[in-house]
């Protein structure tokens, strides 16, 4: 469903009325993956939807982004933003990941680390940031995953709206799951939902 070509408004509707067969069964959580990955062309219509969305809200919090040289096109800029950057791991496939075949059967602890942590609080969409080291317990029967592709998968599922336990727990499953390793991280990510609102918390590291 094209919102521009057929004469609709974008304005107040839905991702899941306009991508009905990447979003079946209605939206998913924040940190979720939608059901198939977006299209080119479909990505580029979600970033238009976000954009009148956007604008929608400016018009309600009283800020002109018609004539205001500052704010002219940052719905825009905001809606690629969250669409192409900071949620792309909900739109994405998941990164490929190499493996090797444990032929020395080594079944000793591996740590990689430290990999660069960047996502987005689900509760108060403030930055995340800080980096995480990541454990793994290798099968003597199973794989072994290229290591650098732990920061493939550590960005994949930063590029959502988290929490930090739910994101620590998605990076250790993905990697149990498909490849029979033991992996769990370790991460120590500084949270601007507490340094930059609220009580202003100039100690916002959390370690989990």
């Amino acid at each position: 469903m094209n919102g521009q070509s057929n004469g609709q408004s974008w304005a107040g509707a839905r991702a899941d009325e306009v991508f009905p067969s990447s979003l079946a069964g209605g939206v998913a959580l924040g940190n979720q993956a939608v059901a198939e990955p977006l299209s080119a062309e479909q990505t580029t219509e979600l970033v238009s939807l976000v954009s009148k969305n956007f604008e929608q809200l400016f018009d309600i919090l009283g800020i002109d982004h018609c004539n205001d040289h500052n704010t002219r096109d940052t719905p825009r800029r905001v809606a690629k933003m969250l669409v192409l950057e900071t949620l792309r791991g909900r739109y994405q496939r998941p990164p490929a990941i190499t493996e090797f075949e444990n032929v020395s059967k080594y079944d000793q602890l591996i740590v990689t680390g430290p990999i660069e942590v960047r996502s987005t609080c689900a509760h108060h969409l403030m930055p995340i940031y800080g980096r995480v080291y990541i454990g793994i317990l290798p099968s003597p029967s199973g794989h072994i995953i290229g290591l650098s592709k732990y920061d493939r998968v550590v960005d994949h599922f930063s590029s959502r709206l988290q929490i930090q336990e739910e994101l620590v727990r998605q990076i250790g499953d993905l990697c149990t799951r498909r490849r029979g390793e033991d992996s769990r991280g370790s991460p120590r990510p500084t949270h601007d939902c507490t340094y930059g609102r609220g009580e202003r918390s100039r100690c916002a590291a959390r370690s989990s």
